[in-house]
């Protein structure tokens, strides 16, 4: 490897660049991470190790200050589930780059893209493919990486696998589960990705990277069954389920939104295995060897049930989901807004009421009336949102910009106050707040407020058609959380009399 200098990250909010700055950081470089919103990274553990920047890659005048002194530039920014021309917004965020990296002197340029056949390609593949072209046509060396099914904790594709095999006992299949898929695990692509820094200088072109399995997409599945301890699932390949309505079928059992699902399913179309092995010539094999697909698996698992995932397909952002800060109140004045505010006092202390607080969502549920929850999340799954089933990484604590069932962090004050963002499917913006302050009694206020503004009449008429069930299901979210924070505390304090 070169002597480590300055890397530029950019993606460093996403599934692989997450993973990818502590490992440089711990290899000796200097690092530099480029994000749209430093927000997202507040309560990253690594943000106060290193140099933040806020900017665009599709604004060339933000990518100056990135790329002065660099000497690596790591590209992992790709558009899933991207929309109309979003293969344009790639090609010239790509362009944008290439042109920044060459004027500042850059010296390596490091991207992580798909392998993929010769031939006609899906439009997630080609665009993929093009942006490695651009970055190999900068003037720049550039070391264009090129993975299959990327296997960890976390990741999309692992997720599919796993939600597929847990929910479906039999498992009415794609022609595609029949195809050859080269997976690779996270710690791997991580290894080559950090390594790819200190190629030679003249090298500059395309590398395929995978593990050492070749397996069929059914394979995979039922390894990942026996890594779970389930019983192997009976495959059947349907060849009349097209890429369109395997990707609706994905939507519905898997958490996987169908923004994401469909360019996964178009890739799945093709046989997906390393080509050529040129990248043992320049970077050998990690210490102990390449991962195999179970050995991945089981590391997932482990993560998993650890509650160690670090990063997660959950945080990615998705497009068409709403994305607008809530504007501070003040600012609503002439427009049209709707809330719903409840209160209750509780003799529960404030850190135990913000135990709850923060591990609402995912397996805790909304602590009211869950079928209508239920519905709701699947009401959003079948117009093709997120849905309720997206969960939340870690079961303890949140973090700033992470996504927690239909919603997301979008504020995170520790110990008093979560707001969040919702991201299904709605004819307008809606927030959720959840706040608790300390009273002089030893107990606790507790604050809850859903907002909505409305996009048009669509949006005026749902919020009245909805508003019925609000006197159910916001008033019994208020009583059941403090209900909960107070028999916490009792629980706690009779743990505590009998450890004296």
């Amino acid at each position: 490897m070169a002597i480590a200098g300055t890397a530029l990250v950019t993606g460093a909010t996403g599934y692989i660049g997450g993973r990818l700055v502590p490992r440089l950081l711990a290899a000796g470089y200097t690092v530099r991470v480029l994000v749209r919103d430093p927000g997202k990274l507040t309560d990253v553990p690594w943000a106060r190790d290193v140099q933040i920047v806020t900017g665009d890659l599709g604004d060339a005048s933000t990518l100056v200050p990135a790329v002065e002194g660099v000497s690596v530039l790591y590209y992992l920014v790709h558009s899933m589930g991207g929309k109309g021309d979003f293969e344009r917004t790639e090609r010239t965020a790509a362009t944008n780059a290439a042109r920044a990296a060459k004027a500042a002197g850059v010296e390596r340029i490091v991207y992580l893209g798909g392998l993929h056949p010769d031939g006609k390609l899906s439009p997630h593949l080609r665009s993929r493919a093009e942006v490695g072209r651009i970055l190999l046509e900068s003037g720049v060396p550039t070391a264009a990486l090129q993975a299959g099914v990327v296997i960890g904790s976390g990741s999309t594709s692992f997720e599919m696998i796993r939600h597929l095999t847990d929910v479906l006992p039999y498992m009415p299949a794609p022609k595609w589960v029949r195809n050859f898929i080269q997976p690779i695990a996270i710690r791997d692509v991580l290894y080559y990705l950090v390594e790819a820094a200190g190629l030679p200088a003249d090298v500059n072109r395309t590398f395929d990277i995978g593990g050492p399995d070749v397996l069929r997409y059914g394979q995979m599945m039922n390894g990942y069954a026996l890594e779970a301890g389930l019983k192997q699932r009976p495959i059947a390949s349907l060849p009349v389920l097209t890429p369109w309505l395997a990707s609706q079928w994905v939507n519905l059992v898997t958490p996987i939104p169908r923004a994401l699902a469909v360019p996964i399913i178009a890739s799945l179309q093709y046989d997906c295995v390393v080509h050529e092995h040129d990248i043992e010539k320049f970077i050998p094999d990690p210490e102990g060897g390449l991962t195999r697909y179970r050995t991945a698996v089981k590391l997932a698992l482990e993560r998993m049930r650890d509650g160690e995932v670090v990063t997660s397909w959950q945080n990615s952002a998705v497009r068409g989901a709403p994305s607008d800060l809530l504007p501070s109140d003040p600012d609503w004045t002439g427009h049209t807004v709707y809330t719903d505010l409840r209160e209750r006092d509780t003799d529960a202390p404030a850190g135990e009421v913000w135990r709850v607080i923060e591990g609402i969502g995912g397996d805790n549920g909304w602590y009211s009336f869950p079928l209508a929850w239920a519905v709701r999340g699947w009401a959003d799954k079948i117009v093709g949102g997120v849905g309720l089933r997206r969960g939340r990484r870690n079961p303890d604590h949140l973090h700033a910009g992470d996504a927690l069932d239909f919603w997301r962090v979008e504020e995170l004050r520790r110990g008093s106050f979560l707001r969040l963002r919702a991201e299904m499917k709605v004819p307008g913006q809606a927030w959720l707040e959840l706040s608790v302050t300390p009273n002089s009694r030893g107990g606790s206020h507790y604050r809850q407020r859903a907002v909505f503004f409305p996009r048009g009449l669509a949006g005026r008429l749902y919020w009245f058609s909805i508003l019925p069930f609000h006197g159910v299901i916001f008033s019994g979210m208020a009583d059941k959380i403090t209900r909960t924070a107070e028999a916490q505390a009792r629980s706690r304090k009779v743990d505590e009399g009998i450890a004296a």
